[in-house]
């Protein structure tokens, strides 16, 4: 058995949690991630290893203001979607995604296999989420709870 500061992430739940408010949650069905940051003790980046299912989305398409991110293929093969188009990226390739840069991006599983990617990010406060795609914006301080409005500021019903 392993002691900390080593974990096996197969010993973690997978959730399928979302976090888009309807009807914007229902991109992520198939998505399932290990939060390994929390169980480690790791307050500064999070880190997550996730699972997406044949025809799985990781995410709206989106950019952050103050959080970088980065991506490695695990196993399978995903699609990488930015504004350039797509490309396909297979295990052991690697994105990132700089902070403050309008290049909204995602990744999806369009193959009939399983694919996991492990994710990184900073945990920025003033980081706010902007999706091109929809209608859909993310205020500041999404670490203490997420608050979604539409574009121009008003409440997602």
């Amino acid at each position: 058995m392993l002691k900390r500061p080593a974990l096996d992430p197969e010993t973690l739940e997978l959730k399928s949690q979302g976090g888009y408010p309807a009807p914007f949650d229902k991109v992520t069905e198939g998505r399932r991630k290990r939060n390994l940051s929390p169980v480690l003790g790791l307050t500064q980046f999070g880190v997550n290893l996730t699972e997406l299912s044949p025809g799985a989305v990781s995410a709206l398409r989106h950019w952050h203001s103050h959080e970088d991110e980065f991506i490695l293929v695990v196993s399978g093969e995903i699609v990488l979607v930015t504004d350039d188009g797509e490309q396909i990226l297979t295990p052991g390739m690697v994105a990132g995604f700089p902070a403050g840069k309008q290049d909204g991006h995602c990744v999806q599983n369009k193959s009939d296999k399983p694919a996991t990617i492990l994710e990184v990010g900073s945990r920025d406060m003033l980081d706010e989420g902007n999706y091109p795609d929809v209608d859909l914006h993310c205020k500041a301080g999404r670490y203490e709870g997420a608050q979604f409005t539409r574009k121009d500021g008003t409440p997602i019903e």
